[in-house]
C-alpha cells in the first residue's frame, strides 16, 4: 500500500504543476469565509500593525471611559454539511478517472486527499486562535489606557463553540495583566444577544425557516450568470453538467477558501475559477446575506435592536458613572458573536446600503455595490464602540464622545459624516431605534392567518 500512497502523492504533486496559482486573485471574492487579512492587508507583513488611520483619534484632551467590541469568531473549518457536499463531490471524480493529460484539473482534484471530517464541524481552527490573539494584541495598543492593568473585562459569547473558545483566545491575548487573573478568565454564554436571531419567532419562522424569503438566492442559482460559472467547471472536471449543481460548485469554491484561510495555501480547487467566476460565486453568497441577514426584510435587522440597545445602556451607565465621579464599573466589554450577529446589527444602523437591493437579475448593475460581506463581516470582523470624556469643550454635549470602528478602521456616522460624535447626537440620530424598537414586540409572529411572504 505505501507505494500506492507514495505514487498517488507524486501524481497529486505532478499535476499542481500544471495549475494555475489561482486563490491570490480569487481571495477578495471568498464572501464571509475571506481571511481577516483582505481587509486590513497590512496585517499580512505584520500581525501587529494597527495599520493605516490609526492616529485617528478624539482630540488630546478626551480620555477613553469605555469599549465596547463585537466580534465574529476567527477562522473556522468547514460545517457538517460542506464537508458532506465536498465529500459528494470528491467521490464523484473518484469514480470517474480522468487522464492526466485530457483533464488536469479532474485527476489533481482525484488525487487530493480529502483531509476534513464531518467531526471538526464549524469549530476554530488554529489560525482562528490566532487572530484573536493578535486582535486582542492590537486592540490593547490603540487603547493603551482602557487595557491597563487592573481593569476589568467583562467577555461574554454565543453558545457555539468556536466563538467560547474565541473568546478564550482573546483574553490569551492580552497576557496575564487584568484584574481578573490568568488565562482561565470565565467566558459567559450569552445568546439571548449574540445569537439573538435564534430567539426571534418572527425570523425564525418567516425568513430561516422559509424556502420563500430566499427566492431570489434561488432564481439566481438557475440564472445565466451561475449557468456559465457551471458549465465551466464541468468542463474542466470533465463532468456531465447534470451531475453539478450550484450548491456543489459553491462548495468546490469555498473549499478554496478554507483552504487559504485554514492552512495559507493554494488549493487545486482554487484553479476551477477564474476572477470572473469568483465575482458571480461572491454574489450569491452576498444575495444570502442580504436576504437572509441583510436588508432583504425588516426583521432581519430589527430583530437586532435587543443587541443595538444594551450597547447604548453600557455606555450610558459609563456616562452617569462618568457624572457622579464613580469609577467605570465595565470598561472593557467583549461580546463574541457570529457573521449573522453583525451583519443585521449593521443593517439596523444603516451602514452599506445600496440604493438598489440586491437582486437575482441585477448582477451586472451590483458590481459597485456597498453590500460585500467579505469587505463587511469576514472571520474575526469586528465593530468597537469607545466612549471618550473630553475636558476643554465649548458646551456640555460635547463632554462625552464616541468612535466606532469596524474592522479597525474609523467608520463615518451618517449624520455628520465625521468618525466622532458627540454622544448625544448619536443618540438623539438613532432615537427612534433605542425608543421604539421593542425586541418582543418585532419578533411576535402575526395572529392573524397570513401567508409568509405577505407578511414579509
Amino acid at each position: 500500500m505505501a507505494p500506492c500512497r507514495a505514487a498517488a502523492s507524486l501524481l497529486f504533486l505532478l499535476l499542481l504543476l500544471v495549475l494555475r496559482p489561482a486563490s491570490a486573485g480569487l481571495s477578495g471574492y471568498f464572501g464571509t469565509k475571506s481571511r481577516y487579512e483582505e481587509v486590513n492587508p497590512h496585517l499580512v507583513r505584520d500581525p501587529l500593525s494597527l495599520g493605516p488611520g490609526a492616529g485617528e483619534s478624539p482630540p488630546a484632551s478626551c480620555a477613553p471611559l469605555q469599549l465596547r467590541a463585537v466580534l465574529r469568531h476567527g477562522t473556522r473549518y468547514p460545517t457538517a454539511g460542506q464537508v458532506r457536499r465536498l465529500g459528494e463531490l470528491h467521490a464523484r471524480l473518484l469514480r470517474r478517472p480522468s487522464e492526466p493529460a485530457a483533464c488536469p484539473a479532474a485527476a489533481a482534484l482525484a488525487a487530493w486527499p480529502m483531509w476534513y471530517e464531518e467531526s471538526l464541524d464549524g469549530r476554530l481552527a488554529p489560525q482562528g486562535r490566532r487572530d484573536m490573539e493578535q486582535l486582542a494584541r492590537r486592540l490593547a495598543a490603540r487603547f493603551p489606557a482602557l487595557f491597563a492593568a487592573r481593569r476589568r473585562l467583562a467577555l461574554a459569547s454565543s453558545s457555539k463553540h468556536r466563538c467560547l473558545q474565541s473568546g478564550a483566545a482573546f483574553r490569551r491575548g492580552l497576557g496575564p495583566d487584568l484584574s481578573l487573573g490568568g488565562d482561565e478568565v470565565e467566558v459567559q454564554v450569552n445568546d439571548s444577544l449574540m445569537r439573538f436571531f435564534d430567539h426571534c419567532a418572527k425570523f425564525v419562522a418567516l425568513v430561516e425557516e422559509n424556502d420563500a424569503a430566499m427566492c431570489q438566492v434561488s432564481a439566481f442559482k438557475e440564472g445565466p450568470e451561475m449557468k456559465r460559472v457551471l458549465e465551466k467547471v464541468a468542463s474542466a472536471l470533465c463532468l456531465p453538467v447534470e451531475e453539478l449543481n450550484a450548491d456543489l460548485v459553491q462548495v468546490a469554491f469555498l473549499t478554496c477558501s478554507y483552504e487559504l484561510a485554514i492552512k495559507n495555501v493554494t488549493s487545486p480547487w482554487c484553479s476551477l475559477f477564474t476572477e470572473e467566476d469568483a465575482k458571480v460565486l461572491e454574489y450569491l453568497n452576498d444575495l444570502k446575506q442580504y436576504w437572509k441577514r441583510g436588508y432583504g426584510y425588516d426583521i432581519n435587522s430589527r430583530s437586532s435592536c435587543i443587541l443595538f440597545q444594551d450597547i447604548f445602556q453600557h455606555l450610558d451607565k459609563a456616562v452617569e458613572e462618568s457624572k457622579s465621579s464613580k469609577p467605570i464599573s465595565s470598561p472593557l466589554i467583549v461580546q463574541v458573536g457570529h457573521a449573522e450577529t453583525l451583519q443585521p446589527l449593521l443593517a439596523l444602523m444603516g451602514f452599506f446600503k445600496d440604493e438598489e437591493p440586491l437582486l437575482a437579475n441585477n448582477f451586472a448593475r451590483q458590481t459597485h455595490r456597498k453590500f460585500r460581506s467579505g469587505r463587511i463581516v469576514p472571520y474575526a470582523a469586528n465593530l468597537v464602540f469607545v466612549l471618550y470624556h473630553c475636558d476643554h469643550v465649548n458646551n456640555s454635549r460635547e463632554e462625552y464622545q464616541v468612535q466606532m470602528l469596524l474592522n479597525e478602521r474609523p467608520m463615518s456616522f451618517h449624520h455628520s459624516n465625521e468618525t466622532i460624535s458627540t454622544y448625544a447626537d448619536l443618540k438623539d440620530y438613532y432615537r427612534d431605534i433605542l425608543e421604539n424598537c421593542h425586541f418582543k414586540e418585532e419578533c411576535e409572529l402575526p395572529k392573524v392567518n397570513v401567508t409568509a411572504v405577505d407578511e414579509l
